[in-house]
């Protein structure tokens, strides 16, 4: 006798309502990702919330980057100089896993002191002498300072006036009536002991006058007599932010509009320099080159700019120029931007900007003057270079037309 096979039937039961709600909350989640992700993406680089990825990256060089794309395609490994071949894992696992760095006693300490982290910057190019117990260094002024006006030292602001000689040939190249430069000072109230009458204390080095503008002027003057246009910003900036009650971080935020004016306004400008004074003594800001004293210089880049990389090869062409014909004048080229920090200094706006700082609060004015002279003169140099290698490319290109 057969045994009737049993027909085994499941049933599934959905619930459209289920079902359609499950799929509309997916589609408007997946909205508010590309949303979310468009918004974050737009803000301005120091207003995007810091990622674990991020401080992982920045703890890794550029060589190392290339090291690991080595490792599955040869072809990048070929292309890297001969000593970043050989790959060292601890140090990096290290570095990783603890964020201390064996070569930068910084990273023992810098996270348990508090403040420390402002000290945060990057030897890039290092000059001479320069190392991470001498790197350029800026702190606000006591509020009580900003508040109070000191007589300046007249005599030493006066200077010894140079005379031209009747003799004395025009530069050879000019740009006629272009200004190609903008200089300008965002902390243009820094000055200098020597300008300051009776003033030892370093952290009182302020005047609303006698001040590091004057040095813009410097370099200004000297770039004119090398041919080289450039213009000076007046603005005072400091005082503009102790009228909207903003705090002296916010310098730079006062300073950027005036930057995208002047970049707006006049197509001509190609560079645009930043310049500021040390708060290191004179020992690490004062060098002697061919038997006088100068002002030493220091090239400072954002780490958070866009336009870190094409801003860091100007600053190291006008490095290696200057180490060239004015040994130990650099001290070298230094990237900041430490949490909290700026981090950009307006060189995300042009793809050639950089801030110099000029000496130290110690150095005066024949020190400054013979700093400023020494970069219009390297500074020329690499500007009517580049406008060379420009006309040649553009008589070539009319060639193969």
């Amino acid at each position: 006798m057969r045994k009737r096979g049993r027909n085994r039937q499941f049933v599934l039961a959905v619930n459209g309502r289920s079902a359609v709600k499950t799929v509309f909350l997916f589609i408007v989640s997946l909205l508010l990702v590309f949303i979310l992700s468009g918004v974050l993406t737009s803000l301005r680089p120091e207003l995007r919330p810091s990622s674990s990825l991020y401080r992982v990256a920045d703890e890794l060089a550029g060589e190392t980057f290339g090291l690991i794309l080595g490792m599955e395609n040869h072809y990048f490994a070929s292309e890297l100089p001969e000593p970043n071949k050989r790959f060292e894992l601890s140090p990096l696992v290290l570095k990783l896993a603890t964020s201390i760095n064996l070569k930068d006693p910084r990273s023992f300490l810098g996270r348990e002191l508090p403040g420390f982290s402002h000290f945060d910057s990057e030897i890039l190019i290092a000059g001479q002498g320069t190392d991470y117990t001498n790197m350029p260094s800026e702190s606000p002024p006591p509020t009580e300072v900003l508040k109070e006006e000191r007589e300046a030292n007249l005599a030493e602001l006066e200077g010894k006036q140079k005379k031209k000689t009747d003799g004395e040939k025009p530069p050879e190249q000019s740009t006629g009536g272009r200004k190609v430069v903008f200089i300008y000072n965002t902390h243009n109230t820094e000055s200098y002991l020597p300008f300051l009458k009776g003033e030892a204390d370093p952290d009182r080095a302020i005047h609303s006058k006698a001040n590091v503008t004057l040095v813009s002027d410097m370099l200004a003057n000297a770039m004119k007599s090398q041919g080289v246009g450039a213009m000076v910003d007046k603005t005072d900036f400091q005082a503009n932010l102790r009228k909207k009650g903003w705090a002296y971080a916010r310098s730079y935020d006062e300073s950027r509009p005036v930057v995208k004016e002047a970049m707006a306004q006049n197509k001509d400008l190609q560079y645009f320099i930043d310049i500021h004074r040390d708060s290191q003594r004179k020992k690490a800001t004062t060098a002697t080159v061919k038997g006088k004293s100068y002002a030493r210089v220091a090239f400072v880049l954002g780490k958070k700019s866009s336009n870190f990389e094409s801003n860091l090869k100007l600053a190291k062409e006008l490095h290696e120029r200057l180490e060239k014909k004015y040994p130990g004048l650099s001290r070298g080229v230094i990237s900041k931007g430490a949490a909290g920090d700026n981090g950009i200094y307006n060189q995300d706006l042009n793809e050639r900007s950089v801030l110099i700082e000029f000496g130290g609060v110690d150095n005066n004015r024949e020190e400054l003057e013979r700093a400023a002279e020494a970069m219009a003169d390297v500074f020329s140099e690499m500007y009517w270079n580049a406008e060379k290698v420009d006309a040649d490319s553009g008589e070539d290109d009319k060639k193969k037309q």
